[in-house]
């Protein structure tokens, strides 16, 4: 499931991603997110925290993440992934020309440092 991370300052959505991630925690809780905060804001800024609780993407979980690189580059603003599972940087990382935003990653006991990164401050 994505969980919503409420305390994160304006202009910034925060998502925990707990147990199993299907295409419909992205249909229900993230892309009505990215949504709304685009009604409010020109660029979206985001923080994915893939902490300890995080087990696996479906494969309809992973196409749903594809489909928000569709969204046009101009919305994407920063990106902060937090994790400790090494494999999934890896392969973050190596797909990490195709987002149109600022992309970077975080361990997990930076998830504040990220959050502000996100944000607009400097690491």
């Amino acid at each position: 499931m994505i969980e919503t991370i409420d305390d994160v300052p304006d202009g910034v959505l925060g998502f925990r991603a707990v147990g199993d991630v299907t295409a419909e925690d992205y249909e229900k809780v993230l892309d009505p997110a990215l949504d709304r905060a685009l009604s409010t804001h020109e660029k979206v800024n985001l923080v994915m925290v893939l902490g300890d609780r995080f087990e696996r993407y479906s494969l309809g979980a992973m196409w749903q993440d594809t489909l928000l690189s569709g969204k046009p580059r101009r919305v994407w603003g920063r990106c902060a992934v937090v994790t400790g599972h090494s494999v999934i940087a890896e392969i973050i990382h190596s797909l990490a020309f195709l987002f149109p935003g600022d992309l970077r990653f975080f361990a997990v006991d930076r998830e504040e440092a990220a959050i502000a990164w996100a944000a607009g401050g400097d690491d």
